[in-house]
Formats: C-alpha cells, sequence, structure tokens
C-alpha cells in the first residue's frame, strides 16, 4: 500500500525516485521472507501441500494473506 499510494506518487509528482527505490527494495524482501516463513511453517506443522499454493496465491493479491489467515483460523477450529 505505501509503495503505490505514497512512493509512486513521490516519485512521479515530486521527482523523488528514491522513494520507490527504498520501498520497493523493503517491499521484496518482506515478500522474500513471507514466502520463506510459509515454507518454514508448512514444514513445522505438516501442512499439505495445498496450503504452501494458497500462501504463495494471497501472497499476490491485496489483502489476500488476510483472507488467508481468516480461511486457515477456521481451517484450525475445525
Amino acid at each position: 500500500m505505501v509503495l503505490l499510494s505514497i512512493a509512486m506518487p513521490l516519485k512521479y509528482l515530486a521527482g523523488y525516485p528514491l522513494a520507490v527505490k527504498y520501498t520497493g527494495w523493503a517491499h521484496g524482501v518482506l515478500f522474500v521472507a513471507y514466502l520463506a516463513l510459509a515454507l518454514w511453517v508448512k514444514e513445522q506443522e505438516n501442512w499439505p501441500f495445498r496450503y504452501l499454493i494458497y500462501v504463495f496465491l494471497a501472497a499476490f493479491f491485496p489483502f489476500g494473506t488476510f483472507y488467508f489467515d481468516k480461511w486457515l483460523k477456521k481451517q484450525q477450529t475445525a
């Protein structure tokens, strides 16, 4: 959200490209960390492989990780 709503306007409207550079870099690091942690949790909790696919897909949609978390909580209580 920060990348699209703050950094991109700063780059194109205010002529400040470093905002995109740093927030884009942070976004990439957090994305890779999210997927690495998902793989680690899959191994620790013995998740089926489809859960890992859901994690991967949720990462590409805005707020998808929140929907996945809600779905996962329902799965664990069932």
